[in-house]
């Protein structure tokens, strides 16, 4: 096993799945989580070396996902809004942006959120208007925002007509931004908000770059390998809570299928990993007896987060990836 991906499933048998009761009943992931993931690095796994990231595989970037995730989901998936961003931020070419962000977020020292509202099939529903002096106006809303209040700044996506414009926002309340909490049954410590806009502006340097929609649209299904690796990290824990079963032969089988995929294929090996942890999450309910029904029990904790697996990092509105 690789010396990060062993780091990571030490981290998630350790320090994650002892303290998961105690984060599925908190309003927010705790602060010490994504503070142990930036102090061992992981917060650059997107990041190139120039920058102190870690610049990992892809195959590489999914087991970590799947490990961390056997321990705690929640924290998981907060920490995981992080990569785009620092994918985002390393390729733009805005004069700046990449040296005053870049190693900071590869080193976590600030963090980072997603609100790809702005990436949804059909008619915009937050719309980008550029200014003559290059800074952009942002009105509609983003539905789906993961990490408010846990992350320093979110990556946002908007429309203007049919090209996607992407910004760097700080993630604070302010007059022309109001965020709505959201509650969920399951990882509702993830902080989800709604962010509505009103005329909110963004400096110019703020702006990472534009690109047409439809190309956008076109390779959406990429992010469903890391989002089917959320699915199986609740899979994991499961087999390993129930003990040898024939589900541990299926997880193979489902990680080999995800890697294989084309493109094409993602969209269907995401929807097995999902039926997996359903079907595992059930099982061990089931094995667990009656107890298992009981607060403070982790089946049936992780028969809520298999549902919270089955759509996160997913826009549950247009159901399309946006961990990227």
């Amino acid at each position: 096993m690789v010396p990060i991906v062993e780091r990571a499933r030490a981290i998630a048998d350790d320090v994650f799945f002892p303290a998961t009761m105690r984060t599925d009943a908190a309003d927010l992931v705790p602060q010490t989580h994504l503070d142990l993931l930036a102090r061992e690095g992981f917060y650059g796994i997107a990041g190139p070396a120039d920058a102190g990231g870690l610049d990992l595989d892809p195959s590489t970037t999914s087991a970590v996902v799947e490990a961390l995730a056997s321990g705690c989901l929640t924290t998981t998936f907060v920490w995981l809004q992080h990569r785009n961003p620092v994918r985002a931020i390393a390729a733009s070419r805005t004069p700046g942006l990449r040296e005053r962000w870049l190693a900071q977020l590869c080193r976590g020292e600030r963090r980072a959120g997603i609100a790809l509202a702005g990436n949804r099939p059909g008619p915009p529903i937050l719309r980008a208007t550029s200014t003559r002096t290059g800074d952009v106006l942002l009105d509609g809303e983003a539905p789906w925002v993961s990490g408010w209040g846990l992350v320093d700044v979110v990556l946002v996506t908007a429309r203007i007509d049919d090209t996607v414009v992407s910004l760097l926002v700080d993630a604070v309340d302010a007059p022309t931004i109001q965020a709505e909490r959201l509650h969920l049954v399951g990882a509702n410590a993830s902080a989800t908000v709604t962010l509505r806009f009103d005329g909110h502006v963004v400096p110019a340097a703020r702006v990472l770059g534009e690109e047409p929609h439809a190309e956008v649209l076109a390779r959406d299904a990429e992010g469903l390998r890391l989002n089917g690796s959320l699915a199986l990290g609740v899979a994991d824990r499961c087999c390993r809570s129930m003990g040898p079963t024939g589900f541990d032969e299926q997880l193979v089988t489902v990680r080999r299928a995800l890697d294989g995929a084309a493109t094409e294929q993602l969209p269907a090996a995401r929807a097995a990993a999902s039926d997996l942890a359903m079907r595992a999450a059930t099982r061990l309910t089931v094995a667990s007896g009656s107890r298992s029904i009981l607060i403070g029990q982790h089946p049936q904790r992780l028969a809520r987060r298999r549902s919270s697996s089955s759509c996160s990092g997913r826009d549950r509105r247009s159901a399309r990836s946006c961990c990227g």
